[in-house]
């Protein structure tokens, strides 16, 4: 069976909006191992018997009804040889995030614009209703500066801004208490905040959270001094030495941010 025709039998289901593909098969940044990011658009979940139905027909290997990252069910196409991760998404739900997000320049903790950045490369396989089309008119205009400024604001607060418990100070602690585990975590909460303040910079939207590093050097057109080396060594680092290094690549960034330009060489 056709991949156009499993999509085929989801649209039909009860409660589904629209249909799209989604990750690097929509984006073309695909490899032999990448799977088929399928986004059904809902309004309400469609029943898992009938998931369960479409499945079988065509996999011997599934997970049907997981909800360990979300509503969704993953199989092996037998035929196609791929696998397929197929996402449910609350219609309204993902609504109000694009017009928060785009409309109001609501922020978040890291990852503000991924699920923009999904709708964006959204290759739409259903939309009778032009639905999803019209979301994606509305994320087609200009990066708005509110947006932008809120991101940056925000996460910069959260790298190292803020008066208590910031990213960075909290990093401080774990290192003194040799807290392994908490450094990871915070480490990585880290650059969730850096990459985010990096892209809205650039008016770029999130990709989420595979590959930024090389995604950075081929979009961003505004990049710190040392920006691959720094996070390089960052991520290697388990001692003392990262808190000073994370404060540097944060000033590094905001001087970036402030000129408006490149520093990757020395500025």
């Amino acid at each position: 069976m056709s991949i156009d025709s499993i999509i085929g039998k989801y649209s039909r289901l009860d409660g589904v909006k629209a249909i799209g593909i989604g990750g690097s098969r929509a984006a073309k940044s695909s490899d032999p191992t990448s799977d088929y990011d399928i986004y059904l658009f809902t309004e309400k979940e469609p029943d898992v018997k009938d998931r369960l139905a479409i499945v079988k027909a065509v996999s011997s290997k599934y997970e049907v009804g997981s909800d360990y990252f979300g509503p969704g069910d993953e199989y092996f196409v037998d035929e196609e040889n791929v696998e397929f991760d197929v996402m449910f998404f609350d219609a309204t739900w993902f609504e109000g995030i694009v017009r928060s997000v785009w409309l109001d320049g609501r922020a978040s903790n890291g990852y503000t614009t991924a699920f923009l950045f999904t709708l964006s490369n959204l290759d739409i396989k259903y939309d009778p209703q032009g639905w999803l089309k019209g979301l994606k008119e509305i994320i087609s205009t200009p990066y708005p500066s509110k947006l932008r400024e809120n991101i940056i604001h925000r996460n910069m607060m959260l790298m190292k801004d803020k008066p208590f418990s910031s990213y960075i100070e909290q990093i401080k602690k774990a290192v003194e208490r040799n807290d392994l585990n908490s450094l990871n975590h915070r480490s990585a909460a880290f650059f969730e905040s850096y990459f985010d303040a990096l892209f809205a910079a650039n008016r770029l939207l999130h990709p989420g959270e595979k590959r930024l590093i090389a995604f950075a050097l081929a979009n961003c057109s505004i990049l710190p001094q040392d920006f691959e080396k720094d996070i390089t060594s960052a991520l290697k680092c388990r001692d003392d030495a990262i808190v000073p290094l994370l404060s540097e690549m944060t000033e590094k960034l905001r001087f970036c941010i402030r000129t408006q330009g490149s520093c990757q060489s020395p500025c």
